[in-house]
């Protein structure tokens, strides 16, 4: 029986990792910094800055890693710490473990933070992070990409990953489609790029499994790129609820964004972010396993339940 160790196991990815690992008969090992209860895997404890066993493991799919916005000087210093030097001492450790593969989540922020609405990212595009947390991802990978000679390595860079257990932007807009509360997002016109996470856990489990995902980036989306009225949209009819969209030019919510410190926050809302993932499915021959229709409205179902 193949054996994979899967960090950040408790998290919100990691938790789908696991399942669709165990679900397709592998031993899964759930790496975690606190007791936790993983469905169809062996809790394995652990952190970021010490690491984790990796005897006896066939792969290593490193999910664990620090998100959350962080501010103040110590800030760049935390990511790296957390998100590229604790990498490389996990792949150095599987590499004298004698670990086959070493799956590794990055983010599509690598690539930067927006496309034009017919220019999406590739996964041979140029570096170009804009923020520490993305600068943290690039540069594990390039001590990755150091290392693949010893041991084989996949990169995956997702985009949005909504689903079950979502949380920050998501959420809240889930959770203001919920109120029906008039949305100033009607005269959007974007794309934007997601994965739901049953998709990427799938992804995942081809990750670590194809032969032809040896050495290679790989790009992952539902394949159905959404504007944020349309996700709108889709949201309310999942929660059976009217979308309410008013038609606020675009250059007001940027104006809006600036004046309030909510830049960003509008950015995502307003730019496009494409992602090319054909190359990620003619290579492995893989294809999204649920719509994203199906994916919306199964996280309104964990809504409903959990998160209200």
């Amino acid at each position: 029986m193949t054996a994979v160790l899967v960090t950040g196991a408790s998290g919100f990815i990691g938790r789908a990792a696991c399942t669709a690992f165990a679900k397709r008969g592998w031993q899964v090992r759930a790496a975690v910094r606190d007791r936790a209860t993983i469905e169809g895997a062996q809790a394995v404890l652990g952190s970021l800055e010490q690491g984790w066993p990796v005897d006896d493991v066939d792969v290593v799919v490193h999910l664990a890693g620090i998100a959350h916005q962080l501010h103040g000087k110590a800030a760049e210093s935390t990511y790296h710490a957390l998100n590229c030097e604790a990498t490389e001492r996990l792949a150095s450790a599987a590499i004298r473990a004698g670990v086959r593969r070493f799956v590794f989540m990055s983010s599509i922020k690598v690539n930067g933070e927006r496309t034009p609405i017919d220019r999406p990212f590739h996964a041979s595009d140029t570096p170009q992070p804009e923020d520490r947390y993305a600068r943290s991802k690039r540069d594990a990978e390039r001590v990755l990409a150091g290392l693949s000679g010893k041991m084989e390595v996949v990169v995956v860079r997702p985009p949005l990953v909504y689903g079950p257990g979502v949380r920050a932007n998501f959420l809240r807009l889930v959770r203001l489609v919920d109120r029906s509360l008039p949305l100033p997002l009607g005269a959007i016109r974007n794309r934007r790029s997601l994965i739901y996470v049953g998709n990427l856990a799938d992804l995942i489990v081809a990750a670590a499994s194809a032969p032809a995902a040896a050495g290679r980036t790989l790009l992952a989306a539902d394949g159905e790129d959404l504007s944020t009225p349309q996700l709108v949209s889709e949201i309310a009819r999942a929660l059976g609820t009217p979308a309410r969209l008013i038609g606020v030019p675009v250059g007001l919510l940027r104006l809006g964004g600036a004046l309030t410190g909510k830049r960003a926050e509008i950015g995502r809302l307003v730019d496009s972010l494409v992602v090319d993932a054909s190359e990620t499915r003619e290579l492995l021959g893989w294809r999204p396993p649920f719509s994203v229709r199906e994916g919306i409205a199964d996280t309104v179902r964990w809504y409903r339940t959990a998160a209200r």
